[in-house]
């Protein structure tokens, strides 16, 4: 496999759009948030994201409202703006035996601390990942397009994550989301293993 350095918007237009082909749960109670942390913890490796209300004002600014969790085969959406921070959550966060692979963490749980204090562990930074592997792009839509050839729809990004009811739409961006954290550490993780890639030569304009 040949991975290329970077792609432009132009090029990504052109891609076929990815679709998270899993299961999605909407979680909006502490009952249910317990059960599925006792799902994720039974698994290896996860792929974390997080959603927060734009704000359109100056100075105004809003709480993370998702916090969205993919396995293979099913992601989890915690409506913290409803249920909070709950201590399965944190408890899961806190949890070294649970790989968390994600983009811009530190961002994430930055802002995650404003619903509770936790100590992270088990997790994997993305942007930080890909260098080995040749990719200057630091954006996951970018990322994505370069090494599946496939592109991830942003135009529920600045939907209202705190409305009372998610669209299909919002359900599927944010768990896409997640699941692609998931595939790219994945992919990347078997490259590695076998060795059986290639790096594109820098382009003049890149040296």
């Amino acid at each position: 496999m040949i991975i290329e350095r970077t792609i432009n918007k132009e090029q990504i237009k052109e891609l076929p759009k990815a679709t998270y082909p899993g299961n999605i749960y909407v979680i909006q109670n502490e009952v249910e948030a317990n059960k599925a942390i006792d799902f994720l913890k039974s698994q290896h490796l996860v792929g974390i994201d997080s959603e927060t209300r734009p704000s359109f004002k100056k100075g105004q600014s809003h709480k993370v409202a998702l916090l969205q969790v993919a396995s293979a085969d099913c992601c989890f959406l915690f409506r913290l703006n409803i249920i909070g921070l709950t201590p399965s959550l944190i408890s899961f966060l806190e949890d070294a035996n649970v790989l968390k692979v994600g983009l811009s963490l530190r961002d994430d749980f930055m802002m995650l601390r404003k619903r509770g204090t936790f100590n992270e562990e088990g997790c994997i930074e993305l942007q930080e990942y890909v260098r080995a592997f040749g990719i200057q792009d630091k954006s996951l839509q970018k990322i994505y397009a370069l090494l599946f050839k496939e592109r991830i729809s942003k135009s529920q990004q600045l939907s209202n994550w705190e409305a009372e009811t998610l669209s299909d739409g919002q359900k599927q961006y944010a768990a896409t989301d997640a699941w692609a954290c998931l595939n790219i550490y994945n992919l990347l993780q078997e490259l590695k293993l076998t060795g059986n890639f290639e790096i594109a030569p820098l382009h003049k304009a890149e040296e």
